[in-house]
């Protein structure tokens, strides 16, 4: 940083359709896994804070649920959080999906009042003729007040420095608002819950995970080894019999890919002890989506 370069920081909201590649997008820029990730819609269902920083800048991205018209609290809960970045941000990037063959309606209903530059981020460029693309984007520019378009892979890593360069561009002078090695303002035990979260998204089907949320009811950290007790809550009674499995099989491998992801992102050996509760219902009970901490 020089006299004649300014150090800048500023605030990023990462909004999009459920599966345009946010999380994965995030992760590439920050170089580590912050956010999980799956092929599965709405697997984001908090706003994750990730921090990109350089000699210069740095810039706090909040990534964010995919946009959609909520049915039941926990929806509503997710919403209230990408609006609240939304109102946060400096810049908007707009995460596009030009594979995807369904409207962006809600998406351009929720950034058409808003009165913040917005980047439109065109992401899986590795897997679309960029022609087609650029048609695409083309159709949402017409609809929106979009500062630039950006053609980017979050999976390779296309086009991401030039877009780094253009939201610092729109930030102001500052100082930065976290120390620079830092990565997240979330506490480990966040990330641990998150990581066994991930892991039902990969191992169980249907409205399973979406039924699941995670609970760290103690995190013990040892010289050697830490010590984690987890809560799976579930929506139903019946949901119960099919997370621990014929014999404990599926909690057991669910066990095992969780302390496997865990040890893999904290460094460090640990045990990992996981139950099953049932909330009847916790999904549709505004006290209990608050109570689980959303």
């Amino acid at each position: 940083m020089t006299e004649e370069t300014p150090h800048k920081s500023g605030y990023a909201a990462i909004i999009g359709k459920p599966n345009a590649g946010k999380s994965t997008l995030m992760n590439r820029i920050l170089g580590h896994k912050i956010s999980i990730a799956t092929h599965k819609a709405q697997t984001t269902r908090h706003q994750v804070v990730g921090i990109y920083s350089d000699d210069d800048t740095q810039i706090v991205f909040l990534d964010t649920p995919g946009v959609i018209t909520p049915s039941y609290e926990l929806q509503k809960a997710m919403m209230k959080t990408v609006e609240r970045a939304r109102a946060d941000a400096d810049v908007i990037l707009l995460i596009y999906d030009p594979n995807d063959r369904h409207p962006t309606d809600e998406v351009i209903e929720l950034l058409r009042s808003i009165n913040k530059p917005i980047l439109l981020v065109v992401n899986k460029i590795d897997l679309i003729n960029r022609k087609e693309a650029e048609q695409k984007a083309a159709h949402l520019e017409d609809r929106l007040r979009i500062r630039s378009i950006h053609y980017v892979s979050a999976v390779t890593g296309e086009g991401v420095d030039d877009l780094i360069q253009a939201i610092r561009g729109l930030l102001m002078p500052g100082p930065p608002f976290y120390p620079k090695e830092d990565l997240s303002e979330h506490p480990v035990r966040f990330f641990v819950s998150e990581l066994i979260r991930e892991q039902l998204f990969l191992l169980f089907h249907e409205e399973i995970p979406y039924s699941c949320t995670v609970e760290v009811v103690s995190y013990e950290a040892g010289e050697d080894l830490d010590r984690i007790s987890a809560n799976i809550i579930v929506n139903r009674k019946s949901q119960k019999g099919m997370l621990i499995g014929k014999g404990g099989e599926a909690i057991k491998r669910l066990g095992i890919r969780s302390r496997e992801s865990i040890e893999e992102f904290i460094g460090k050996q640990i045990f990992l002890d996981l139950h099953v509760k049932v909330r009847e219902k916790w999904r549709e009970k505004e006290n209990w989506v608050r109570n689980l901490g959303y």
